[in-house]
């Protein structure tokens, strides 16, 4: 994509081509698009003119400077793309370039980007039966882009209406209507834990997994993320670091207190130093909390291990420990539970203790207006002083 500046006589905006001076390599055709700002620098052996105009972040500034004033640092280009969540910046790369493509083989200018243009490449998505989340995603990553570059925000009037009736039929399909992962609550938890050895690695590891996960209400990124470092034990039980979440992307960080739990098997405390103590046996104080286990019982890590990756656990074992402990514990359709359910489960156990919807949010590390966990709440409150339970049935 070519940034431009006015022309010395007329103003009107000429492209930037490669004579009259040099791009920052970050263009909304790179994978950083949504994070990475865009700037116009002059050559070395051409410094910038007065008239010159850079456009940064939307922002165009003309006047007397020096060429080091036009372009951001290597390290600075570096540290605005990584601004983004990694998976939004992966997700939101894997859109841009369908969403270039489709551009090119229909003969539409994707930059700015007309109302006609957004409406047809929704037109587009629904031909592919894609989700109505995947489409929403995919609107929101177009619109992203003129804001990176500089460009005003397209009007999605009419491609959300088409959303909206594509919604309303994807979701009348057999099929498609959306099956959340139940919620583990107190009592699904104990049966789980019940059902977990306490006299393997494998199994002390999965009991601290699971009561962890549901005193937290944690994220599976928020577990796999964890360190041994982030843990304290004060005189109250447990104190957790979470360095970084989906509410906290400036990773400012934030403590999560646990207390002692008033049954053994459940307690996060216990069972968090149980787990610690396993590691330790190994040799391991620092580094990550929830490691992997090879089949021959040892911890990722450690001599000899054999397991492939990284040395933490994945989303996807976090929710293979889920999984396994709600089979084991015979639960009706087991395949559906997900370490989701921990922090789905956790929220719905307070409500159900009439907890300030406050409190669970600050625990949980929601936003207080989340509808997520007011969502929550609703499911427990509907139940309670339900009118029909009056009728007399």
């Amino acid at each position: 994509m070519h940034l431009k500046r006015p022309n010395d006589d007329d103003g009107v905006m000429s492209d930037l081509g490669a004579g009259d001076g040099a791009e920052v390599d970050v263009s909304p055709e790179e994978p950083s698009s949504p994070g990475t700002a865009l700037a116009w620098r002059a050559p070395v052996d051409n410094p910038a003119r007065m008239d010159d105009a850079v456009v940064l972040d939307g922002v165009t500034v003309t006047g007397d400077r020096r060429s080091a004033d036009e372009y951001v640092t290597e390290e600075a280009a570096r540290l605005i793309a990584a601004a983004p969540a990694a998976n939004t910046t992966r997700a939101y790369a894997r859109i841009w370039a369908d969403y270039l493509s489709w551009c090119t083989a229909t003969g539409r200018t994707p930059l700015p980007a007309t109302a006609a243009t957004l409406a047809s490449f929704v037109a587009e998505l629904t031909g592919r039966g894609l989700a109505p989340a995947s489409i929403d995603q995919a609107l929101a990553c177009v619109s992203s882009a003129h804001g990176k570059a500089g460009l005003p925000r397209p009007h999605t009037t009419a491609a959300r209406d088409a959303l909206r009736a594509y919604r309303r039929a994807w979701s009348a399909k057999p099929g498609n209507t959306v099956r959340k992962a139940p919620p583990i609550t107190i009592d699904i938890l104990r049966s789980l834990i019940a059902h977990t050895p306490d006299d393997t690695p494998t199994g002390i590891r999965d009991r601290a997994a699971l009561v962890l996960g549901f005193a937290l209400m944690g994220r599976r990124s928020e577990l796999a993320a964890l360190d041994c470092e982030h843990l304290t034990f004060p005189r109250q039980g447990l104190e957790v670091f979470i360095p970084v979440s989906k509410t906290d992307q400036d990773a400012a960080g934030q403590t999560v207190a646990v207390p002692y739990g008033s049954h053994l098997a459940t307690c996060p405390v216990r069972s968090v130093q149980a787990w610690l103590a396993v590691l330790a046996e190994h040799g391991i104080t620092t580094g990550a909390l929830l490691r992997p286990i090879d089949r021959f019982g040892r911890i990722g890590g450690t001599p000899g291990w054999a397991g492939r990756g990284g040395l933490r656990l994945s989303g996807v074992t976090l929710n293979t420990i889920v999984k396994d402990a709600a089979l084991r514990a015979g639960l009706a359709d087991a395949e559906r539970y997900s370490a989701h359910g921990l922090r789905a489960g956790g929220a719905t156990t307070l409500a159900d203790a009439n907890v300030p919807t406050g409190k669970i949010a600050e625990q949980g590390r929601w936003k207080p207006t989340s509808p997520t966990v007011h969502g929550y709440v609703r499911a427990v409150d509907r139940w309670k002083d339900n009118p029909m339970g009056k009728a007399g049935l």
